[in-house]
């Protein structure tokens, strides 16, 4: 499994209907030769250790919740979805070619009048994420579409207009911060109704005034969000990539530093804004724009030393492309849970956090493949969530049996390829303080053999340890060995290498 895994994961740049979503890599940055002279760079220093960021670090799972207007049309309009030309579920509005239907646009922009989620309860979502073991979710407020799930003062569009017309947000952030989990509130800047907003560079002083407008709303949408709900850790902003967003430099660097003053501790991924010269991400010089790596979209990195030492997270769908709610799953590869626990472990392993997008119905309700999942990886997490939070990398060579896990003086390895000889072989550093010197799993009591098994490659730094896994020991998931870290009790043979 993980190696079909890793293969697919390695993806090229995603194409989210039309729009070429920039910045989404999949292999080291390149670290520019020579640094020049920059005003708009980052604002906040690099690895910062306040008690917001020390909490996104430990986290280690978490939620995307996408949901708005596009859960009606739930990824498709008169028996035409995505698959028969239609755009993916929350870009639906985007809908261009020849199949779109006559007058679409006016179509979706009214479907706010039936927005009305009988079955909607906060209370029950948040109790089902607190169950399957997430430590924070990031919530849509408003997405491309513009329409606001908040009362705001700035736009008639928004879900005081809708026949449900209580503040879904307030009910969202109210609700999980009661279960103890952490919110993060998504925010698209781009707004395809905004008569204001446009994608390419305004140029005539007309288009300029507009421009300007748009702004000062988004400004303002801002300011209210914080305003209204206090209890957030940050913003997950989305839209950033048009020429005009990124030619407004010396406003957006302003009022990022207006949205950290009004709310001390804010945490703010890496695509909220760009330098001077363009660069998104990372500014000019290679530094990191924002408190995380935000280009981790539906994919993973491959190896630790790509991110350089970032905090990270990565948001991944359950089908392909799926972020707001999809109807028919059928005939699409939807990520199973032995999927998602491989890539949750696989980002802890690299101290990054894996958030789990759903994508609930016009009425509230999670997809029961969501439910499914959020059932099992529950389940597991109850067992060995001690080798997700709070853990860091392991400075060891890759396991071909899982991915190591550390704090303190245990090492974690969750085994999702089993040996068949119930050899569970680790690799530790000849030099190192500190080995393997007993062990058990996760859900047992069980005391296993801990063997030093010094192999005797040439040339070889290693040396190696051998958990005896129990003959009798049955498992149809992934399960956690939990080894202590102490000094050897013997030293590897001095042996001469051979002379070649």
């Amino acid at each position: 499994m993980r190696s079909l895994l890793k293969y697919t994961l390695m993806a090229t740049a995603v194409v989210v209907g039309t729009q070429a979503v920039q910045a989404q890599w999949t292999g080291p940055k390149k670290k520019p030769e020579t640094q020049i002279e920059l005003k708009y760079g980052p604002i906040t220093p690099p690895h910062r250790t306040d008690v917001n960021m020390e909490a996104f670090r430990n986290y280690g799972l978490g939620q995307f919740i996408h949901w708005g207007v596009y859960a009606i049309p739930g990824n498709e309009w008169n028996g035409v979805s995505a698959r028969g030309g239609a755009a993916a579920s929350e870009w639906i509005r985007a809908w261009g070619g020849p199949n779109r239907p006559e007058n679409w646009a006016n179509i979706y922009d009214n479907l706010y009048k039936q927005f009305n989620p009988k079955d909607f309860d906060a209370k029950r979502w948040a109790r089902q994420t607190k169950e399957m073991g997430a430590k924070y979710m990031i919530f849509t407020t408003k997405h491309h579409d513009g329409f606001a799930l908040w009362p705001t003062k700035y736009s008639d569009y928004n879900i005081t207009k809708s026949p449900y017309k209580k503040d879904i947000v307030k009910e969202v952030v109210d609700a999980y911060t009661a279960e103890g989990i952490d919110v993060y509130l998504y925010f698209s800047v781009l707004e395809w109704n905004n008569p204001n907003y446009m994608g390419k560079a305004p140029k005539t002083a007309e288009e300029k005034q507009r421009f300007d407008k748009f702004l000062q709303y988004t400004r303002n949408q801002l300011l209210e969000l914080l305003e209204n709900y206090p209890a957030i850790k940050g913003f997950w902003f989305d839209g950033t990539w048009d020429a005009s967003w990124k030619g407004a430099y010396d406003f957006t660097y302003k009022l990022e530093k207006e949205l950290r003053e009004k709310h001390p501790g804010l945490v703010i991924g890496s695509r909220f804004r760009n330098d001077e010269h363009g660069a998104r991400h990372f500014d000019s010089n290679g530094r990191l724009l924002g408190d995380y790596e935000q280009g981790w979209e539906r994919k993973l990195p491959q190896q630790f030393e790509w991110l350089d030492g970032n905090d990270w997270d990565a948001v991944m769908t359950i089908p392909p492309n799926g972020w707001g709610y999809m109807k028919d799953w059928s005939g699409l590869y939807t990520k199973t849970t032995d999927d998602i626990l491989d890539m949750l472990m696989h980002s802890v392993s690299m101290n990054g956090n894996l958030v789990l997008n759903f994508g609930p119905d016009g009425d509230g309700n999670m997809h029961p493949g969501e439910d499914k999942l959020a059932e099992e990886i529950g389940a597991w997490m109850k067992v060995n969530s001690e080798a997700v939070y709070g853990v860091r990398h392991a400075d060891l060579p890759v396991s071909k049996l899982g991915y190591y896990t550390k704090k303190d003086s245990i090492l974690y390895l969750t085994v999702f390829n089993r040996p068949v000889n119930n050899i569970a072989r680790i690799a530790i550093a000849k030099k190192a303080k500190t080995v393997p010197v007993s062990a058990t799993i996760l859900g047992t009591t069980t005391k296993l053999e801990v063997k030093h098994s010094d192999i005797g490659l040439d040339l070889d730094k290693n040396t190696y340890y051998d958990v005896i896994l129990p003959d009798d020991y049955k498992s149809t998931r992934a399960f956690v060995i939990k080894i202590q870290l102490n000094a050897p009790q013997s030293k590897s043979e001095k042996l001469m290498d051979a002379k070649m």
